[in-house]
């Protein structure tokens, strides 16, 4: 992770700010799937923000596929940039199925005919 990436007169959330900086240094390939990251305390001080923002951005970045977060092992690499982006994908593919009367099931068997 670069040190001052975070931009506190930035109109955009602190910890978007930190999510983009862990995505980048995933695309970048600093941390590799697999890898572990560091301590959201360590990734606080370098980033220059408070632990609760790390956490909160280290949140979004699990919901999007790209981090395992497990109390007492840590933080570790679990995907690609790519990866998460179809994960969200499929995410809002999902929502709109269901805004539209369509079951998971519905949405599965549609997915396998056009594949």
């Amino acid at each position: 992770m670069r040190e001052g990436k975070i931009m506190l007169t930035d109109s955009t959330p602190l910890y978007e700010q930190v999510a983009a900086e862990v995505r980048r240094a995933i695309a970048e390939g600093e941390a590799k799937p697999g890898e572990r990251m560091p301590l959201a305390k360590d990734l606080a001080k370098v980033l220059g923000v408070n632990t609760n923002t790390v956490l909160r951005a280290l949140r979004i970045l699990q919901d999007e596929g790209l981090l395992e977060l497990r109390r007492g092992r840590g933080i570790t690499v679990a995907g690609t940039p790519e990866r998460g982006a179809v994960l969200t994908r499929a995410r809002e593919l999902v929502a709109f199925a269901r805004r539209n009367g369509y079951q998971p099931e519905e949405l599965i068997a549609m997915i396998k005919t056009v594949s």
